[in-house]
């Protein structure tokens, strides 16, 4: 698909959702401390996206130590942080234009995992322009994480963000690979440096927590039919189930996932001894070069 230049409207609410976000993230990752909850943290950050008269790309991934992606609390999780690597995924849209940026907030005492994966994300930023392969910048991205003694996990992402679709092309690896497409003018890219002690992949857990509506089957539980209502508010983007009024939403839940009407999305971990950290920032590739969305993120490219 051929981008041509995004329009002033687009570029504009781009720009706005990224300094929703960089501030939300600013005050979330200053909360992620022990003692302190998942859901506190999570339902804070956004309601501060709400209150700005912005919306949720997805929910907040709040991972932890093996888990790099689709972690969220449940309803009632009353789980608190504790002396663990803390990857805080953020997604905020503004009229459908999507900023997504993720940090890493570590409390075990390996800062130098963290710092693999900001770094990488820097060297990322550095390469990215119009007409550069995506397997160059998944290159920089893999050579500075090894540079640390670590591993990427490579079968995680970076990813293109369009009108109201979190993931879409082009996919950028974060390892290098000899031939791939070119970043264009007029996309807007999530570049996200995952870096691990572990072995590099991650795989689907148990918990589900995140879904996403597929179509709009048709249910004749009430339940379920009432949670559909709900969900087709949500403009096909991922929702969390504590985001849902509907009671005995978990049931619902299961019956439109059984309907194909929603899909969920497991947690993905790495081997329950490694840990994972994370970097992300997104930015809209220019004629002449990149703008970063969400730059100004404390402790992490100030």
């Amino acid at each position: 698909m051929s981008h041509g230049p995004l329009d002033e409207d687009a570029v504009e609410s781009y720009r706005e959702a990224g300094a929703v976000l960089v501030e939300a993230m600013n005050e979330a990752r200053e909360m992620v401390e022990p003692g302190r909850t998942h859901l506190e943290v999570a339902e804070w950050t956004e309601d501060f996206v709400r209150e700005q008269g912005a919306g949720l790309a997805f929910p907040v991934n709040i991972s932890v130590d093996p888990e790099a992606s689709h972690a969220t609390p449940s309803r009632d999780d009353e789980t608190e942080f504790g002396e663990e690597m803390v990857c805080l995924d953020v997604g905020v849209h503004v009229d459908g234009y999507i900023a997504d940026a993720a940090v890493t907030v570590d409390h075990t005492g390996t800062p130098e995992l963290v710092e693999a994966a900001e770094m990488a994300l820097e060297a990322a930023l550095d390469e990215a322009g119009p007409g550069v392969e995506v397997g160059v910048v998944g290159q920089a991205i893999e050579d500075v994480i090894r540079g640390y003694g670590y591993t990427p996990v490579l079968n995680l992402s970076g990813h293109g963000v369009e009108r109201y679709d979190a993931h879409t092309g082009p996919t950028v690896p974060n390892r290098g690979v000899d031939r791939s497409v070119e970043l264009e003018p007029g996309q807007a890219v999530a570049i996200e440096p995952f870096a691990t002690d572990g072995r590099g992949k991650v795989g689907e857990g148990t918990d589900e927590e995140i879904f996403e509506q597929q179509g709009s089957a048709s249910v004749r539980d009430r339940r379920a039919r009432q949670a559909l209502e709900e969900i087709e508010g949500f403009d096909d983007l991922p929702f969390a189930a504590r985001w849902l009024e509907t009671d005995r939403a978990e049931m619902a839940l299961r019956r439109l996932k059984q309907a194909n009407a929603i899909k969920g999305y497991p947690v993905l971990k790495e081997d329950d001894d490694a840990l994972v950290s994370q970097a992300e920032h997104t930015l809209l590739v220019t004629e002449d070069g990149v703008e970063v969305t969400t730059a100004g993120i404390h402790g992490f490219d100030d």
